[in-house]
């Protein structure tokens, strides 16, 4: 029997989404150390402030939608045997409060089990230095650390686009992770784009009771998605009472003080109370060391990467939102546990390796 024992395999990763935070469980199970870095919490956007807070905001949407229609469906409501109209009344910082608390606990959830699965947690800032080492800036301050790895996982996500004449302010003129701010339920909301984050939104403050206009850029609301389901969501928003403006493309949204103004590039003018910018989102892949590495970018900036996550560097791997696959939390995660099996010895035949030059 030879003395020699086997190198330990350190995988790094960056970022504590749904991607890394799989990766990271993956990783340890397979017998990896494990260091994760993580900036703001994990979960990333998904938790924090993006899938479990909307979806929360959705559930409580249809919620107090249920009690406003209850009559319709035979159920009645009564007070010492006097039936009585409900009024659904929303408190806006109460929801908000326990919509913020449950991402919170489920950060916290996700960090608990991390760390009884023996991975490394640091909380800061992660860079590449070459395809074998990571530095990283802790947010407490102090001087940056050099970690070396046998394979790295990115997984920094992605952070709300934002339009030159249109930023959001936290106020009036609102990106998705600013909504969970207010105070009290805008009278008329303004939705700017009509991808999946921005009907969602749409839809939950049009429950909630809020006047929303939808400002598409496109013929129909999910572009891209299937083309049956879309224009039935439409059709189901419209006759709900929200405005939808198809063809039409936001040049300008402008805090007026007490409301919002958004123009159009053909001029017309939308008045309202609040705007929701939901137009897209850009990967957090800049001034990370990526193209220094090794590691291709496409146009938007995001990680080039095949089937199993594997990017231009046969060490390096991307998940998640900042890199070329489906922006959703359910792929991230099948592509972290994907990473880690295919680094760690599992067999695959990518067929789209050739566009990453592997």
């Amino acid at each position: 029997m030879s003395s020699k024992q086997t190198a330990i395999h350190r995988i790094v990763i960056i970022g504590g989404g749904p991607g890394g935070y799989e990766a990271a469980k993956a990783g340890r199970q397979l017998g990896a150390e494990v260091v994760l870095i993580e900036e703001n919490g994990i979960g990333g956007n998904a938790v924090l402030t993006d899938v479990v807070p909307s979806k929360t905001l959705i559930a409580t949407a249809e919620a107090a939608q249920r009690v406003s229609v209850a009559k319709t469906l035979g159920v009645n409501f009564s007070l010492d045997g006097k039936k009585i109209e409900p009024k659904v009344e929303i408190d806006f910082s109460v929801m908000n409060k326990r919509l913020l608390s449950l991402a919170k606990n489920q950060s916290e959830d996700m960090l608990t089990t991390l760390k009884k699965e023996g991975v490394k947690i640091i909380s800061g800032r992660g860079w590449l230095d070459g395809n074998h080492h990571v530095m990283v800036q802790p947010t407490v301050g102090g001087e940056p650390e050099r970690i070396e790895a046998k394979t790295i996982i990115l997984a920094m996500g992605a952070f709300p686009r934002e339009l030159e004449d249109s930023m959001p302010d936290g106020k009036r003129i609102l990106n998705w992770k600013q909504l969970y701010n207010l105070k009290e339920l805008p009278e008329h909301m303004i939705v700017v784009g009509s991808g999946v984050t921005g009907a969602e939104f749409a839809s939950a403050y049009l429950y909630l009771g809020s006047k929303v206009t939808l400002i598409s850029s496109r013929d129909k609301v999910l572009p891209g998605s299937d083309e049956d389901a879309a224009d039935l969501i439409e059709d189901v928003f419209k006759r709900r009472g929200m405005q939808i403006m198809n063809k039409s493309r936001a040049q300008k949204v402008e805090n007026t003080g007490n409301g919002v103004k958004v123009t159009l590039e053909d001029g017309r003018v939308i008045e309202g109370s609040h705007a929701l910018m939901a137009v897209g989102a850009i990967p957090n892949t800049a001034g990370l060391g990526l193209e220094e590495a090794g590691v291709r970018l496409n146009e938007s900036g995001h990680v080039i990467v095949n089937k199993v996550a594997r990017t231009s560097r046969a060490n390096v791997y991307a998940v998640g939102d900042c890199s070329t696959a489906l922006p959703l939390a359910s792929v991230s995660a099948m592509m972290g546990r994907t990473a880690v099996y295919h680094t760690m010895g599992d067999v695959s035949s990518p067929t789209q390796a050739a566009q990453c030059g592997i």
